[in-house]
């Protein structure tokens, strides 16, 4: 579905605007439990890394503990599952990555809806995808472009110009 311009503008105008209001929403006594955050990605990867270095300073804000838990398989499907089929209470949250929680949705037949029993909270961390290569190597620089047809030196070169 395709969200029109301006019905997208009154929408994050209105949430914009009932901001201060929804505070109160919430139940005062949360969480009086400890947190689990499910990472659908092997332990000691970039995404578990972030989950467990942003835990204390949540969990210390929260007054609570959080606990980083490592469900792997299935380009991340198993670890999106266990927090689908969780208890909506908000003691159980996952941390994830495009992959886990909008392409596994094409990838494979999930016992699951990715845009309807999910609901993104926050944006985490930003990053690109880079192709390198070891400078020694003797290769041309410009036989890779992106895929507008543009080469590196020609990007470079339209940045400093714009800046």
């Amino acid at each position: 579905m395709r969200l029109a311009r301006r019905k997208f503008l009154h929408l994050a105008a209105g949430s914009a605007a009932a901001g201060p209001y929804c505070g109160s929403a919430f139940a005062l006594d949360y969480p009086t439990r400890p947190i689990t955050i499910v990472v659908p990605f092997a332990a000691g990867g970039a995404t578990d890394v972030l989950a467990r270095v942003l835990a204390d300073p949540i969990g210390k804000s929260l007054g609570q503990t959080l606990i980083v838990e490592d469900v792997t398989g299935a380009a991340g499907s198993i670890g999106v599952s266990r927090v689908v089929r969780a208890t909506a209470d908000g003691y159980t949250l996952s941390v994830g990555t495009l992959t886990t929680h909008v392409l596994i949705g094409g990838l494979y037949k999930l016992d699951f809806d990715l845009l309807t029993d999910l609901t993104p909270i926050a944006e985490l961390a930003y990053e690109p995808l880079l192709i390198c290569v070891k400078n020694s190597l003797q290769a041309p620089k410009d036989t890779v472009t992106d895929p507008s047809g543009t080469r590196r030196e020609d990007q470079i070169s339209l940045r400093h110009r714009l800046n």
